[in-house]
């Protein structure tokens, strides 16, 4: 069902699936691109947990989606003030859990949460320094030489995926990690090097080119999902 939450800053679309009565996750969904690759992945979760009895929430954060915020007027801070928000207006009728896809790992560190759940989490300077080499390497592709401005912190918003992202969200982005305050576990791919408390198969969606799709990945996911929240309580 397509619903709508209010912030600070006006109001936003959000997603909702699953009884009313069930257990609720929120979800943080992936940043810039990677949520375009990455977000048939996350509507197969939802609709997974759903039928393990596990009711979700996606929003469309600031500047993303359908909001009617430009891009280039994202800000990290606008992105955890309206998740919080959210989770407060859940929270009147249900505990809720978190739950952060890549770099929506770095958006729900301020919003009052029963627990968290992170898939494959990236620190903000790792996000950034991704799509700047990717825009980097699409400028040699069109024979042009890195710029130099670029690493600049002030000027015009840089062009990224064919989005406008400012200068300042590029800065706190850096600053930026994942909380490790609370319940909080971490479920990273096998071929993921870094530290976590489950590794699962399955291949890093948000490293092709165009968006994709892993139905048992998605399984496997809303599984160990569902058993988190039994764990930590409803």
């Amino acid at each position: 069902m397509i619903d709508h939450y209010d912030w600070s800053g006006g109001r936003e679309a959000m997603l909702r699936l699953g009884r009313p009565e069930a257990p609720l996750v929120l979800i943080a969904p992936a940043l810039f691109e990677e949520a375009n690759r990455t977000r048939a992945l996350t509507l197969t979760v939802m609709r997974a947990l759903a039928d393990l009895g596990v009711a979700s929430v996606l929003p469309d954060l600031p500047a993303t989606g359908e909001s009617l915020i430009d891009t280039s007027a994202a800000r990290l801070a606008d992105w955890e003030s309206a998740y919080a928000a959210l989770a407060t207006q859940l929270s009147k009728t249900r505990r809720v859990h978190g739950a952060g896809i890549r770099g929506g790992a770095l958006v729900d560190r301020s919003a009052a949460l029963i627990s968290r759940w992170h898939f494959a989490p990236v620190a903000g300077e790792a996000l950034v320094r991704d799509m700047m080499r990717a825009r980097q390497a699409a400028g040699r592709e069109a024979g042009h030489a890195p710029d130099p401005a670029d690493q600049s912190p002030d000027g015009p918003p840089i062009e990224l995926a064919g989005n406008l992202v400012s200068r300042e969200l590029l800065a706190n982005l850096r600053a930026a990690s994942p909380t490790s305050a609370g319940k909080v576990r971490t479920v990273r791919l096998t071929s993921d090097p870094m530290p976590s408390d489950h590794a699962v198969d399955g291949a890093p969606l948000w490293r092709r080119s165009e968006p994709g799709n892993d139905t048992i990945l998605a399984a496997i996911l809303a599984a160990d999902l569902a058993s988190w929240i039994a764990a930590c309580g409803n």
